[in-house]
C-alpha cells in the first residue's frame, strides 16, 4: 500500500503531569474517512490538535505524505493541506457568513480557486448561500456547524480534520452532515473524524481506531468494527 497521508508513530501528548495520549500508532491513508473513537477523555481531540501544530507532541512523530511535520506551525501544516474544523462550532460570530468564509481562504492565493471553494461550499451548504450576508451569531446551532466545515474547506484541505462536527445537534440536521461528509470524501478529500456518534461515524467510514485512556489497541476496518457488539458497548457507549 502507498504511503499514508498521515501516519502517527508512537504519539505522546503530556498536560503537566498528565499523560492525555499514549504513544498511539495512526494511518490515514488517501481517500479514506477514518474514525477516532472513544470516551470523552480518550486522547481524540489531543491527537487532532497535535496533527494540526495547535498542541505540542511530547515524543513521537507525525508525518505528511512522508515528511515530517512534528512540531510545526499550524499555518505551515494548513498551506500544507491538513486543516482542522474544531469541536464547538468556532467561527467568528461578529462577521457574516461569507467573511467567514473568506478568512477560512488565507492560505489561498488563487482568486480563481477561491472563487470555486465558495461555490463547493455552497453547493454543499445551500442554507449558507441563503444567509451568506447575516452575522454568524444570528444562525442556527447547525448552521454554525455548517459555516464552521465550510470555512475548514475555503482553505482547500487535502486532509481534512473534524472535530465532533454532530455535537448537539438535532438528528435531522446530523443525518445531512455525515451525508455531507460522504460527498466530501467522494470528491477526493481524505477525512480525518473524531466523533461521539460511533455507530453514525462507522457507517461512513473505512477504516476505525478505539482510543481508551490514551491508548488506541483497538482498530480496525470500520465494517468490522460496527459488527462487534461487545466492542461497541464497552469502547463506545451505544449498542448496535
Amino acid at each position: 500500500m502507498s504511503e499514508p497521508a498521515l501516519k502517527i508513530r508512537g504519539l505522546v501528548i503530556r498536560y503537566g503531569a498528565i499523560e492525555a495520549v499514549k504513544g498511539i500508532d495512526l494511518d490515514v491513508h488517501e481517500g479514506q474517512v477514518v474514525a477516532l473513537l472513544g470516551a470523552n477523555g480518550a486522547g481524540k481531540t489531543s491527537t487532532l490538535r497535535a496533527i494540526s501544530g495547535l498542541t505540542s507532541a511530547a515524543a513521537g512523530t507525525i508525518s505528511y505524505f512522508g515528511q515530517d511535520i512534528t512540531g510545526r506551525e499550524t499555518e505551515k501544516i494548513t498551506r500544507l493541506g491538513i486543516v482542522q474544523s474544531p469541536e464547538g462550532r468556532q467561527v467568528f460570530r461578529d462577521l457574516t457568513v461569507e467573511e467567514n468564509l473568506r478568512t477560512g481562504a488565507f492560505t489561498v492565493r488563487n482568486r480563481a480557486q477561491v472563487s470555486a471553494n465558495f461555490a463547493r461550499c455552497y453547493g454543499y451548504f445551500p442554507r449558507l448561500e441563503e444567509r451568506r450576508t447575516q452575522l454568524a451569531y444570528t444562525l442556527s446551532g447547525g448552521e454554525l456547524q455548517m459555516l464552521a466545515i465550510a470555512r475548514a474547506l475555503m482553505a482547500s484541505p487535502k486532509v481534512l480534520l473534524l472535530d465532533e462536527p454532530s455535537l448537539g445537534l438535532a438528528p435531522l440536521v446530523v443525518r445531512d452532515i455525515f451525508r455531507i461528509i460522504s460527498e466530501i470524501k467522494a470528491e477526493g478529500t481524505t477525512v480525518l473524524i473524531v466523533e461521539q456518534n460511533a455507530l453514525q461515524t462507522l457507517k461512513i467510514a473505512d477504516y476505525g481506531y478505539v482510543l481508551a485512556t490514551g491508548r488506541n489497541n483497538i482498530h480496525g476496518p470500520a465494517s468490522d468494527l460496527i459488527r462487534d457488539n461487545t466492542l461497541v458497548e464497552a469502547y463506545l457507549g451505544t449498542a448496535t
